[in-house]
């Protein structure tokens, strides 16, 4: 099978006159298409997404199905939408349901599409929980500490969000010191709590802007430090949980333009039903946001590829800067080998799109 693609992205651009040849389900060759007849032509070729964020998909949510089973349904859905990896999340819980999830994910690496965990909470700000359960918020602790030993024992790529004004520095050095990647999130740090937590070893921040203190004149705050600083910071794109407006403040301050990356902040509606259980409340969807019965947000109802679309739709951003937000950067950010369009990779983990960045069909 030979594919030629208008453009495809590869080692950070976009590349005009290429085709892949395709054999057994994997790509075999890399070239020019030159005078060669293809057997599809595609406008876009590329990466599927990563995505470091997601709590649900397909009706499943992952605190509710912390199995091998429950991510397989979670990772098909969001790869039907165009998303090739994903971290589960696991949000604030009993401790029994993080150690559940972590054991589902040591069982489930190797699995097509997972790429690690994210675990989200208990160890975050009261103030800042949004549709955290309170009754499990706690500090980070020796029993979670297991847990991190234990996954990256079996070497599982983590994602600790936590609120790092709260937690031991030591023990956050230790975290770092094994591998863990840290994120500060759903936090009431200032920003001198934020630079000393980096020096600690924090490198992320989750969801910039949301389930943080907003900046002030004299307050700057978490997110201040972060749009300042060279960490990592993810950004929920859906139009909801950030403005346009704001997008653009914090994609034009950051003084490495390459350290934001998209995430979905994805709940079960998405590929799913229009409404799931959380903590015995119902969550459904309105407008298009997730949101509980009194109207506050529940995670996000989006994908990574409108994430993309909405995020270049709102910014103005240029193509190439977007698609590695959705693809290259999250990757680069828990250190994870680059998914590329290059001999040996799986057929499965790429995408075609056409000119308005919708999927198109590419065989398998």
């Amino acid at each position: 099978m030979l594919i030629a693609a208008e453009r495809l992205w590869t080692e950070g651009r976009l590349a005009e006159g290429l085709a892949v040849e395709a054999d057994a389900g994997r790509i075999v060759a890399l070239r020019p298409l030159g005078p060669d007849t293809p057997d599809l032509t595609v406008s876009l070729l590329m990466p599927g997404c990563t995505d470091l964020q997601v709590n649900g998909g397909g009706g499943v949510l992952f605190n509710a199905d912390p199995t091998p089973e429950g991510i397989a349904a979670i990772a098909a859905a969001h790869h039907r939408l165009g998303t090739a990896q994903i971290l589960p999340t696991v949000i604030t819980d009993a401790p029994e349901v993080m150690e559940a999830a972590a054991e589902a994910v040591i069982a489930a690496m190797g699995q097509p599409g997972v790429a690690g965990i994210h675990i989200e909470g208990p160890h975050i700000s009261p103030p800042r929980r949004g549709t955290h359960d309170p009754r499990f918020i706690r500090p980070l602790d020796e029993r979670t500490m297991a847990v991190l030993r234990r996954l990256r024992r079996a070497d599982v790529p983590v994602l600790l969000t936590l609120a790092p004004e709260l937690a031991d520095p030591a023990l956050l050095r230790e975290a770092a010191g094994l591998g863990v990647v840290l994120s500060a999130g759903h936090t009431m740090a200032t920003a001198a709590q934020t630079r000393a937590a980096m020096a600690d070893g924090v490198t992320m921040f989750t969801h910039l802007f949301n389930a943080m203190p907003q900046m002030t004149s004299r307050e700057p705050g978490v997110i201040a430090a972060a749009i300042l600083s060279e960490g990592w910071c993810g950004l929920i794109a859906d139009g909801v949980h950030v403005s346009a407006e704001m997008l653009s403040v914090a994609l034009a301050a950051r003084p490495r333009p390459d350290r934001c990356f998209l995430v979905s902040d994805a709940m079960p509606t998405v590929g799913g039903p229009d409404r799931f259980s959380l903590y015995g409340m119902e969550i459904h969807v309105e407008n298009g946001a997730l949101v509980n019965a009194q109207g506050s947000l529940a995670g996000a109802h989006i994908d990574m590829l409108e994430s993309l679309r909405r995020l270049i739709a709102m910014t103005g951003m240029p193509l190439e800067r977007a698609i590695a937000m959705a693809t290259d950067l999250p990757r680069q950010a828990m250190d994870l080998p680059a998914l590329a369009v290059a001999p040996g990779t799986p057929m499965r983990d790429l995408i075609a799109l056409d000119r308005d960045l919708h999927l198109q069909d590419l065989p398998r």
